[in-house]
């Protein structure tokens, strides 16, 4: 009976060790999701700054004034490949907006 009683106590330390782990697990992957969905904001943000900035420098190199400048069309080159460079991050919101997908298509089942 003796043994019962401790086998008993040290699964149920066990389990409690076992319930705060999850919990603190659980915790930590919650708040990593959150930054990592802030981040995905962030680089969609500034890849569609990016985006516009190009935008811009091209319709100013467009002008006849400053048709064929060296120096804009520098500027211009170099602010595609930022945002081509910034494109390999793309995997980073494109997962946040499938899960946001996913949720949706979850709601309108409901």
């Amino acid at each position: 009976m003796d043994i019962m009683i401790r086998v008993g106590l040290v699964l149920g330390m066990i389990l409690t060790l076992s319930l705060v782990i999850n919990v603190v697990l659980f915790m930590y992957s919650r708040n990593v999701t959150r930054k990592l969905g802030m981040i995905a904001n962030e680089m969609a943000d500034l890849r569609d700054a990016t985006t516009s900035f190009a935008n811009h420098v091209r319709s100013v190199y467009e002008l006849e004034m400053f048709y064929g400048d060296q120096t804009l069309q520098a500027l211009m080159d170099h602010a595609r490949s930022f945002r081509d460079y910034l494109g390999e991050f793309d995997y980073i919101y494109i997962i946040e907006e499938q899960e946001e997908n996913d949720q949706e298509n979850e709601e309108e089942e409901v």
